[in-house]
């Protein structure tokens, strides 16, 4: 077990580490230790008991045994019993409480992670590490470390009982040794490879379930039935064949075991029969030293294949402490934000993203002043998201600075940056709860319900609301599934009303409302983007034309700035966009 892995660190710092969830737990651990042994050593004694069993019962028929040796085997498996429920109840207790740690770990980890993290690696994985990879943990902290436990002594005690019956018998088996030895050095090995791709196949598998589900409605319309269940099958099959690898391997080890029992039972009889023993060996201790040695081979055949869970659980261990030392979202501003002023200023700002290719912004610079209306435009791929991004240091700049009230925003400690902030993104994220839940969602859950609706009315929600049974504190269901596009986004809009920032992020936020409820939008957001720096990505022009400062970006670099009328003057980008939109909003529109 305490062979190198993958990572320069060895098999038992790994498990060590993994024990240390445990440490809570001491004193419960303590007392499963303790009945782990005597549940062997009960095993060891009822071998050790056949000798006058058999020599005083049946040679010698001693009345003194022959009275007390039923209360005594009763009471050997009676002390038994209460160990083994201890032991099983303490080891489950205490697996389910390391696995309980590992997964709000996980989950608080996922919380910190940088963006690019979660951009990075597919969903799938990171949901199966919460569910699957950690449930294999609790094979390695407890289940495991029980199996080696008790049979590990068993086999102690068992050795003793033959030493106790035959040492020169016991010695002659030692030739066994480096035999399971070689074998279970083998059997590790082949199992830590195996499961390591296991992890991987698993958060695969994962990933298709959860993209085909979210995708149903696509995968129906586009016929992507048998394209999806070629794709899982595929990704399911490899799963199979490692799951029958582990098998393999597992009645490999058995079979090995078995076979090298077998053999050593054929010495002690061939070393038991010679005419040197027979005169020495009584029937007792004979019968002893066989029945140490039937009990020696469950237990040997069980540490074999507990290999099996064992590496199962440290390659799950290996994954979750790989992410768990995973450097969260650097904040290591010291200024603590109380409500600043909104003056925001770029300053030869780039941006590139890990692993790309291309550069997403290119020498960025523009001034968005306190209580101003900036309107980001630009093709698809220009960079506006990105920009936007930047403000609340959902990324980082790759070069430049990004100024709030003259103080660079690394300065700023992330949770008071972000109290400075509301967003309203192209993709609208409800949970599972209340409208009421999700408006006065997070620091926003000590609204009252006069401001919640305040909001709702500002963003003309209640008009939808208030038609449904239990108006606000009706469930919107999961990602919001019983709420139309529209609703959704007037409910994220509704939330960011809430929370009255100084600054306002909208990303495309009237994008999913139909014309009506577009201008009753708007007109709210006019009202309230008086006391607010706003930034305002818009692909639809007609929706900044009042802006204070429009900003074109083109390729991920400013084109051109300035007002409305303005730009149209100028004839460059802006009035190119303009006029294209005029001319697909006229293509649009019915005769």
């Amino acid at each position: 077990m305490s062979g190198p892995r993958a990572g320069g660190k060895s098999a038992l710092a790994l498990y060590t580490r993994l024990l240390g969830y445990a440490r809570r737990y001491w004193l419960l651990a303590s007392l499963v230790v303790l009945a782990m042994v005597v549940d062997a050593a009960c095993m060891g004694l009822f071998a050790q008991s056949i000798k006058p069993l058999l020599d005083d019962l049946f040679v010698t028929r001693d009345a003194h045994t022959i009275f007390w040796m039923p209360f005594a085997i009763v009471t050997i498996f009676l002390v038994r019993s209460i160990a083994v429920y201890v032991t099983d109840y303490g080891t489950a207790y205490i697996g389910r409480g390391v696995v309980q740690q590992l997964r709000q770990q996980v989950f608080d980890q996922y919380l910190r992670l940088p963006s690019e993290f979660f951009a990075s690696e597919p969903s799938g994985h990171q949901i199966a590490r919460v569910t699957y990879t950690a449930e294999q943990v609790a094979q390695a902290s407890t289940e495991s470390l029980k199996i080696a436990v008790v049979d590990g002594l068993s086999v102690v005690f068992y050795v003793l009982v033959m030493l106790n019956s035959s040492v020169q018998l016991t010695l002659a088996l030692l030739v066994m040794v480096p035999l399971v030895g070689t074998l279970v050095v083998y059997v590790g090995r082949r199992y830590r490879r195996i499961s390591r791709r296991i992890q991987a196949s698993m958060g695969t598998v994962s990933g298709v379930v959860e993209e085909s589900v979210a995708a149903q409605r696509e995968v129906k319309v586009y016929g992507g039935q048998a394209y999806e269940s070629a794709r899982f099958n595929t990704v399911s099959e490899q799963t199979r064949v490692l799951g029958v690898k582990v098998a393999a391997t597992n009645g490999l080890a058995s079979s090995l075991i078995q076979l090298i029992a077998a053999i050593s039972l054929a010495l002690i009889v061939f070393f038991a029969t010679r005419p040197s023993m027979l005169g020495t060996l009584t029937p007792g201790a004979f019968t002893a030293l066989i029945m140490a040695m039937g009990g020696i081979l469950p237990s040997l055949k069980r540490l074999t294949t507990v290999q099996a869970n064992l590496q199962r659980g440290l390659a799950a261990a290996d994954e979750i402490f790989a992410l768990v030392d995973r450097a969260p979202e650097r904040d290591e501003g010291r200024i603590e934000l109380e409500r600043c002023r909104g003056d925001l200023a770029l300053r030869g700002v780039g941006m590139r993203y890990p692993g790309a290719a291309t550069t997403a912004l290119h020498e960025v610079s523009f001034d968005c002043p306190h209580g101003s209306v900036t309107a980001l435009v630009g093709r698809s791929g220009s960079g506006k998201s990105t920009l936007a991004s930047l403000i609340p240091r959902f990324h980082e700049p790759s070069s430049g600075l990004i100024l709030l009230d003259g103080v660079p925003l690394a300065q700023y400690t992330l949770a008071s940056l972000r109290r400075q902030i509301a967003w309203v993104g192209q993709g609208i994220t409800l949970f599972d709860t209340t409208i009421a839940g999700n408006i006065a969602y997070g620091a926003l859950a000590g609204a009252s319900e006069a401001d919640i609706i305040a909001a709702a009315e500002a963003a003309n929600a209640m008009e939808f609301i208030r038609d449904l049974p239990q108006g606000i504190h009706s469930r919107v269901g999961e990602g919001g599934a019983l709420l139309s596009g529209g609703q959704r986004q007037r409910i994220a809009i509704a939330r960011a009303l809430l929370k009255n920032a100084p600054i306002l992020i909208l990303d495309e936020a009237t994008s999913a409302l139909d014309t009506q409820s577009e201008r009753l939008i708007q007109d709210a957001l006019q009202r309230l983007m008086r006391d607010r720096t706003t930034l305002v990505i818009a692909h639809r022009l007609s929706t900044v034309e009042h802006a204070d400062r429009i900003v074109v970006l083109d390729g991920g670099r400013v084109v051109e700035q300035g007002g409305h009328h303005e730009l149209l003057a100028r004839e460059g980008h802006y009035a190119a966009l303009h006029r294209l939109q005029l001319r697909d909003d006229a293509a649009a529109t019915p005769d």
